[in-house]
């Protein structure tokens, strides 16, 4: 006993209490938990997983949240319509107050274009008015200074007359008779004229009658005709027309 316990021989080690080197294993085989009930080479059934539970289904709204959702659906359908029909009333009231504006000013454009032409005419007359002031100015002046002129105003106006004209009468103012007389003498003497003083002719003036027809050269009617040139009617004397001489006695008359 003693023997055994002291100097006796060691036990062996177990198999299991020592490191196996890889060169002493031969085969080896993963194990598997059928290996022990005797089912090792059958085929193992796939392991289907469990599918997770369905979310429990949401509660039903109540009947206040369903009124709120439609109160908040028809906001918003309210705001999408009111918010479109916005943006073409905007339109069309842009397009009509540019059509407004554009007439407006079209307006006030041919207002202004009328205006200024009648001011333009205006300016015209008057420039119109001033020439022929200035021009009877010197007219008269030049009837004054040159009163011999006068003979060639009558040679002219007897030159006017046709060659078949007879009974040829020059009517010249008292003043000019020696001048028209002496100036003109050979054209009356070719045509068969007279000179006979009238002193409702005007100095520097002439007036020629005949068996056809009369020709009035007296300062008045050519005045008037080169006033009439000019686009306005100025007299010779500076009287109104005419209409408006007749015109003011009706109202002198309806005083």
């Amino acid at each position: 006993m003693s023997s055994s316990k002291n100097g006796g021989a060691p036990k062996p080690a177990s198999p299991y209490a020592r490191f196996i080197p890889r060169e002493e294993l031969n085969s080896f085989a993963a194990w598997k938990p059928g290996a022990l009930s005797g089912n090792e080479g059958a085929p193992q059934a796939p392991v289907q997983r469990a599918e997770p539970p369905a979310p429990p289904a949401p509660p039903a709204p109540s009947p206040e949240e369903q009124l709120a959702a439609h109160v908040k659906a028809a906001r918003s359908s309210g705001y999408q319509d009111g918010y479109r029909d916005g943006l073409v009333a905007l339109d069309g009231f842009k397009q009509s107050y540019a059509a407004q504006i554009t007439a407006q000013l079209g307006a006030i454009a041919d207002s202004y274009s009328r205006q200024l032409d009648a001011l333009q005419q205006e300016m015209a007359r008057a420039l119109a008015v001033s020439a022929t002031h200035l021009a009877r100015q010197i007219v008269r002046s030049e009837l004054t200074q040159r009163p011999e002129l006068v003979a060639a105003v009558a040679q002219e106006a007897i030159d006017t007359l046709l060659r078949s004209a007879q009974h040829i009468t020059l009517r010249v103012h008292p003043d000019d008779h020696a001048l028209v007389a002496q100036g003109a003498a050979d054209v009356l003497e070719a045509r068969g004229g007279r000179v006979i003083s009238d002193a409702d002719v005007t100095r520097g003036g002439c007036v020629v009658e005949s068996d056809i027809g009369v020709i009035d050269a007296s300062v008045e009617t050519r005045w008037r005709r080169v006033a009439a040139s000019l686009g306005c009617d100025e007299r010779w004397n500076g009287t109104p027309p005419r209409d408006e001489e007749d015109d003011a006695d009706d109202e002198r008359g309806a005083a």
